[in-house]
């Protein structure tokens, strides 16, 4: 192979439209929610969530989870916070089922596996103390209603769920008191990887006394009165806020009252220019609150950072980016190492940090959910060191030990170190997981330099693009995590060698789940691909960085590439020009989806499409797709992001945008096509990957 919104800044910003309840399918599935987690650290458990009437079920591994920050601490005759670890894990597919086992006495773990429609709008359920409540990858929602947390209410986890559209039309409404998450007098509760949006009030309200809260890893976006601490006159509330990102909310963000202790740091306030939602303030220290606020950072915010007189705020390794008006410290604080332990990203890394990690993830832990997964036996696990400390000593090797047609999982636990070899799962061999076992995906690396071009050892000719690959997977339900596949061919050394693409990583299957990992090379890194043209390839792709110049994520494959980064980078001869993707998708496929990531890299400005049109054999059936939407696009990408390829021309087939940000985002046009909100609802991960839910195993 060689209309998004554009929401502009009106003088009566704040004059919405109301929008339609969204109310999805339930997915058929179980899985669960995710540990919190860092830029390069694993995070999954297994196990299953039963149905909602099943008994005597052992709670998985992610249910176990305790809370970090302030609800860890010991103290109110509750030992941190656990949710409901002690009782059994049910899952709930309605408004009934929800509501009975979150209002019941006895501890849940509670699993929403699906989109639940609450009636009438704006209605919380009263959640009992002692409950994890969690969704079921990024299919647990709640639509238009949310949770109420009453005085005396304690150990409650919420976590890895969609909260949102309870908003009647009214932007500052004072009549519609619609909270996601609401606290009165409540103690120990975890808050954790939500997507909380679009609310008629608060997305989190912690009031009244309510302490012992910590807030992490949340997305909160589109809304006014986004996050509010206190209504109090007492000096109680006890709070952690970290590792959350607030997008285009315009006021409390959090704006904190009388609170003890606050201590928020690695957060992210972004407010994107020329829409709709301009901020008001962002931190906001009130009345006698004691707050610590460090390592965030401020993306266009306006007063990003304010307090009373009466107030102590004190701030140290902020970044503050586009900022104006009021930036104000003062006062003593406290040190919150004095109660709990913690570790800060630099202020630096958090925006590309949270766009990867806030909010719900796909894929927490897992259950064969009746879609051909191997989770329902306990997983065989073959060790591979280089050293020689393991049973094998090559990647190759143990996947060569995998009986064939095998039923259940095998996991390949790779130590760190450099295997400088080809890898190549076969069709026969499915349900293989190749996973890294260091701290990062950086310390365990497969890596090989063959190209196109070059020559096979035993004179049969080359090795062609596929054939290129340094893994090559072509065996179903295959899962690849925190490790790094390169293809380092040297093009430099190498220009009189006929054929320079060089694939890192192909996949000719289905049910393809790449988690935490860094894809790298130059021309033709990433190959997505199937088994053959009428059969279908879903590959799911997340928390993961893709690096390549030249048409570097091609192929026929339904593939989503979710909360990543993709990395632009510059040719042999250090210029800068690419294409990120070359779909090569049949008509009546997804192609590809690029969701919720970012797309940067040192190359020079306007030099990067993203993507072209790619019949391959110069097949005219084909109806090359890629949809990109809801990521950040840096200065790189050409104000006509799209190309023609061999003869054919983009415009005949499907490439559109959704929502983007950052400044290599533009308007719609003639040569910048941008779906409409209701074509952007038929474009979204679930529609990709068709009924599969990705679950780490």
């Amino acid at each position: 192979m060689s209309e998004t919104r554009t929401r502009t800044r009106a003088k009566a910003r704040h004059r919405r439209t109301r929008r339609a309840l969204a109310v999805g399918v339930p997915l058929a599935l179980v899985a669960a929610g995710a540990l919190a987690y860092g830029p390069d650290t694993g995070f999954f458990g297994s196990g299953s969530a039963s149905e909602a009437s099943a008994v005597g079920y052992t709670a998985p591994a992610w249910a176990t989870a305790t809370a970090d920050g302030f609800a860890s601490v010991d103290a109110l005759g509750q030992k941190g916070t656990y949710g409901g670890r002690e009782g059994e894990t049910v899952t709930v597919r309605t408004q009934a089922e929800l509501e009975k086992y979150a209002t019941a006495e006895e501890p849940y773990v509670i699993v929403v596996a699906g989109t639940i429609g609450m009636a009438p709008v704006g209605k919380e359920i009263k959640v009992r103390s002692d409950k994890t409540i969690v969704g079921a990858g990024t299919s647990g929602q709640i639509v238009g209603g949310g949770f109420f947390l009453g005085t005396g209410v304690h150990n409650v986890i919420i976590r890895n769920l969609t909260i949102r559209d309870s908003y009647q039309g009214v932007w500052n409404d004072k009549e519609h008191d619609f909270d996601a998450i609401q606290m009165d007098g409540a103690h120990h509760v975890w808050i954790d990887h939500n997507d909380l949006r679009h609310m008629a009030d608060g997305l989190i309200d912690v009031r009244k006394d309510s302490t012992f809260v910590t807030v992490s890893w949340n997305r909160l976006s589109d809304n006014n009165k986004t996050f509010g601490i206190g209504w109090t006159e007492n000096v109680t509330t006890d709070i952690t806020v970290h590792h959350n990102w607030f997008r285009e909310t315009e006021q409390r963000n959090p704006s904190t009252d009388n609170a003890a202790h606050a201590h928020l740091y690695n957060n992210y306030l972004e407010d994107v220019p020329d829409t709709d939602i301009t901020s008001s303030y962002g931190n906001y220290a009130r009345g006698r609150t004691s707050m610590v606020l460090e390592n965030s950072y401020f993306q266009g915010v306006n007063n990003p950072v304010i307090k009373d007189a009466t107030a102590s705020l004190v701030q140290r390794g902020n970044v503050f980016s586009g900022t104006s008006g009021r930036n104000e410290s003062g006062g003593t604080a406290f040190d919150p190492k004095e109660f709990y332990a913690y570790t800060l990203d630099e202020a630096a890394d958090v925006p590309r940090l949270l766009l990867a990690g806030a909010g719900p993830r796909t894929s927490i832990g897992v259950a064969d959910s009746g879609q051909g997964g191997a989770a329902t036996k306990a997983a065989t696990t073959l060790t591979v060191a280089k050293d020689g400390t393991a049973q094998y000593k090559s990647v190759q090797a143990a996947v060569d030990a995998v009986p064939a047609d095998n039923a259940s999982r095998v996991v390949i636990a790779v130590k760190p170190g450099t295997y400088r070899e080809t890898v190549k799962v076969p069709s026969n061999k499915p349900h293989v997981t190749i996973q890294g076992t260091g701290s990062s995906r950086k310390q365990t690396l497969i890596a090989y330099d063959n190209a196109a071009g070059t020559p096979k050892p035993d004179g049969s000719g080359t090795y062609g693009t596929s054939g290129s690959a340094t893994v090559a997977v072509e065996a179903d339900d295959f899962q690849a995590r925190n490790l790094t596949i390169a293809n380092d061919f040297d093009e430099a050394a190498n220009q009189s060698l006929n054929g320079h693409q060089a694939v890192a990583l192909r996949t000719a299957a289905d049910k393809v789940f790449l988690d935490s990992v860094i894809v790298t090379g130059d021309q033709d890194t990433l190959l997505l691909d199937t088994a053959a043209k009428d059969r279908l390839g879903r590959v799911y792709m997340s928390n993961s960085y893709v690096v390549g110049n030249v048409d570097f994520i091609f192929g026929r494959a339904s593939a989503v590439i979710d909360r990543s980064v993709i990395t632009l980078k510059k040719r042999w001869d250090g210029t800068s020009a690419g294409y990120v993707t070359a779909p090569s998708t049949p008509a009546d496929r997804k192609g590809f989806l690029i969701n919720r990531s970012v797309v940067n890299g040192d190359v020079a400005a306007g030099s990067f499409h993203l993507g072209r049109t790619w019949h391959a054999g110069g097949d005219a059936t084909l109806d090359p797709q890629t949809t990109v939407r809801d990521t950040e696009l840096s200065t790189a990408i050409k104000s006509a992001p799209w190309s023609d390829m061999g003869g054919f021309s983009w415009k005949d087939d499907r490439f559109a945008e959704y929502r983007n940000s950052g400044p290599g985002a533009g308007a719609a046009g003639p040569d910048r096509p941008h779906l409409t909100d209701s074509q952007a609802a038929g474009q979204e991960v679930r529609d990709w990957l068709g009924g599969w839910v990705p679950t780490a195993s």
